[in-house]
């Protein structure tokens, strides 16, 4: 089911898939995932390559190579199964496929192995993936601003967004707070960001560990007068992350988004809206702050 559920996904995104070929990143990425592909079958190179099929055709794949690729393929399908977005999907394929052509040039050639890693590093250093530049309604915060906006007037609820850069789940997670922002962004209601692998001191200050091994990126805060209503992840009591899945549906309900939006359309007609935790007190009970949920330090 899952090798069925895998091809439909890809015959299904397809049509979109041709466009992040455009880019540089995702073009190189394709030409690192095919490079064994490429020398195995490349005339006057796989002539010089050693092969343990029985014709002693070096140009074509030999048993274990294609042991190692189906085994690639499991892995891929199985790592797929939790990617949300697309770019997640592609990324995941990329990735395995480069781990897969390191093992299988080391194994016809210690040079090639050699050659291959390095580009492989050169790669991941000189080369990004692109960041997304979509249509949105965000306000980007610095360490600065962020105090002095979610102050300013109590009655706005903001949806936060704690991401960096260097983090590919909050590169994947960007088109999908992007779309919330297109249809929930009203004047009682509104989406910032805050890049906490530049402003360290706002990370601090509203408990986000930045550290990969924490896993707390991205991470959504609620606030309203700057104080913390609620966050996903939650936190155990080590600090780290508790499993959450980033797709569009959780955010809506766990932060019950359609409620709080119709709630505060009234503000753009001059009315006060409901108080946001008599609102998040009508929500499931699945759907209120955890009660070991760390609260910001500007409450302090």
């Amino acid at each position: 089911m899952s090798l069925i559920r895998g091809l439909l996904s890809t015959l299904y995104y397809l049509p979109a898939v041709y466009k992040w070929f455009y880019r540089p990143y995702y073009l190189l990425s394709l030409l690192m995932s095919l490079a064994f592909a490429i020398v195995r079958s490349c005339p006057g190179l796989c002539e010089h390559l050693p092969s343990q099929r029985e014709d002693n055709n070096s140009c074509a794949f030999d048993w274990r190579e294609l042991e190692i690729l189906m085994f690639l393929s499991a892995i891929v399908m199985m790592k797929n199964r939790r990617a949300i977005t697309l770019e997640q999907h592609i990324g995941n394929i990329f990735l395995f496929s480069k781990v897969a052509n390191v093992v299988l040039f080391f194994r016809v050639d210690l040079r090639l192995g050699l050659l291959y890693l390095t580009l492989c590093v050169v790669f991941l250093i000189t080369c990004k993936p692109p960041i997304f530049m979509g249509p949105e309604y965000i306000t980007y915060f610095s360490d600065s601003t962020i105090d002095e906006e979610l102050q300013r007037d109590g009655r706005v609820t903001w949806i936060v967004e704690f991401y960096a850069n260097w983090s590919s789940e909050c590169q994947s997670f960007a088109p999908i707070f992007a779309d919330l922002s297109l249809k929930y962004n009203c004047l009682g209601l509104k989406f910032g960001k805050v890049d906490i692998g530049q402003y360290g001191a706002v990370a601090e200050r509203y408990k986000v560990n930045p550290s990969p091994l924490c896993k707390q990126l991205p991470s959504l805060l609620l606030l309203q007068g700057g104080r913390e209503i609620m966050r996903r992840p939650l936190l155990d009591k080590k600090g780290r992350a508790i499993g959450w899945s980033f797709t569009e549906e959780d955010i809506i309900r766990e932060f019950n988004l359609n409620e709080i939006f119709q709630r505060f359309k009234k503000f753009s007609k001059g009315e006060e809206p409901e108080d946001l935790k008599t609102l998040l007190q009508e929500a499931p009970e699945e759907e209120q702050p955890h009660e070991d949920e760390p609260e910001s330090k500007k409450d302090k």
